[in-house]
């Protein structure tokens, strides 16, 4: 849609390939301060539904879109049900990355973002990188076995987690000062 021509753009100036836009079906916001707030409560949610779910925000007795103008990532259980969002807002602007907050379906500490897409069961490895672009990139180039922690620190939960599907994990975040930091204390911490 017109839309969703800039985040579209966006992902094609990334070099992301219309195909695995689909399969990690990345989308769009609009600019607009109400657009899915009025859509889904014409499909009948209320606004404590919305609220509670972190697709809508309430200040002085208003309700509006939490994400807005932003390259839109959701988050996958493993069993591959959306359960959150993460939104890469386009053009200038802070929070460079808005993430969802816990919800009754959702807790950041115990999800990672891109388990649900790894072909097949346990691995011999596992490759931690650090932001959701990595894993849709690494994806695209054939680099299989890649998730990325819902933000820079790695819990004992996602940890465990990763466990599950693999004994060898190799953490692969920025080289900056930034990412050798959480890559020491992840290490630690595994």
């Amino acid at each position: 849609s017109p839309q969703g021509e800039r985040a579209l753009q966006y992902l094609h100036g990334r070099g992301i390939r219309d195909n695995v836009i689909r399969r990690f079906g990345l989308g769009a916001t609009a600019a607009g301060h109400a657009s899915l707030t009025q859509h889904l409560k014409e499909q009948g949610f209320s606004d404590k539904e919305l609220t509670e779910a972190n697709l809508a925000l309430e200040r002085g007795g208003r309700v509006f879109d939490t994400f807005r103008d932003r390259v839109m990532f959701p988050i996958f259980d493993p069993r591959g049900q959306v359960v959150a969002f993460s939104g890469r807002i386009l053009g200038d602007g802070e929070p460079k990355y808005l993430n969802s907050g816990d919800t009754p379906v959702f807790n950041k500490r115990r999800n990672v973002y891109g388990l649900n897409f790894l072909k097949g069961g346990r691995r011999d490895r596992l490759r931690l990188v650090e932001g959701y672009m990595d894993v849709v990139s690494l994806y695209q180039h054939g680099v299989d076995g890649c998730v990325a922690t819902l933000g820079t620190a790695c819990t004992k939960e996602q940890l465990r987690l990763l466990r599950q599907c693999s004994l060898h994990l190799t953490f692969c975040y920025d080289g900056d000062k930034a990412g050798q930091n959480a890559t020491y204390k992840a290490a630690k911490l595994a």
